[in-house]
């Protein structure tokens, strides 16, 4: 049986060694993109709780492992197993649930223009099964005070700077409270200080339990808040050690 969050997180605080079980396991995968095997002979596993950046060079196959994870690409070599679905034998069906036990933050945003962030949000909930309106508020607003921006549900998004729509994502990727947020390149569109807030951000929600799998460029933010880092490198991925600079 997977852990709960609220376990994971008791588990954390006080040193439990039970934390077996990975959200994540490639074992001996390749990960195609377009019929080209970008990345080969893949042994990974995350396990509840960490924090993991996926670093590489454009083209090395960062979003390719990304999509794969959360279905967009299928895994048709290797054994792969996340958040108890197994990625060799996924059907088309259960995709959209697989993707209600994960939270997906893009580089650009993908809110929709032509509705408040509130209303994003509510859109999000009715598109994964919600019915209940006071439920709605009341998650849309637990999100919306997670990243800071509780009195900005009103707010359309072109009114938002980039650093608080950014935030706004990483909100509507928690709706429905995932196992894993994957970021892809989250802070591609921002400058330093933004990157280093947004990070923040995602840092904390890593605090309380979540796993979070982030692929980026931004080698100042990994130097300004270190986790374990993966590199995407000659068609496969490692474990690299990231130095501080003094």
């Amino acid at each position: 049986m997977a852990l709960r969050k609220k376990d994971v997180f008791l588990c954390r605080q006080i040193g439990c060694t039970t934390m077996s079980e990975a959200v994540l396991s490639l074992k001996n995968a390749t990960i195609y993109q377009e019929n080209q095997a970008v990345l080969s002979q893949i042994d990974l596993e995350v396990m509840p709780g960490e924090f993991i950046y996926i670093i590489g060079k454009t083209g090395t196959g960062k979003s390719s492992f990304m999509k794969t994870l959360y279905a967009d690409l299928p895994l048709t070599v290797g054994d792969g197993h996340f958040v108890g679905y197994d990625l060799r034998t996924l059907k088309e069906k259960d995709i959209p649930f697989l993707r209600r036990k994960i939270g997906i933050v893009f580089q650009d945003f993908k809110l929709l223009s032509d509705r408040t962030v509130h209303d994003n949000m509510v859109f999000v909930l009715k598109a994964t099964g919600w019915t209940d309106k006071a439920a709605m508020e009341e998650r849309i607003n637990d999100v919306l005070e997670k990243v800071g921006l509780l009195n900005m549900g009103h707010k359309m998004p072109h009114q938002l700077s980039g650093g608080e729509q950014q935030c706004v994502g990483i909100a509507r990727a928690l709706l429905n409270d995932p196992e894993v947020i994957l970021a892809d390149e989250p802070t591609g569109n921002l400058d330093p200080q933004t990157s280093a807030e947004v990070l923040g951000v995602l840092r904390k929600i890593n605090e309380n339990g979540q796993s979070v799998i982030m692929a980026t460029h931004d080698y100042a933010v990994i130097m300004k808040f270190p986790a374990k880092t993966l590199k995407c490198e000659n068609h496969t991925i490692f474990e690299v050690v990231q130095q501080r600079t003094v």
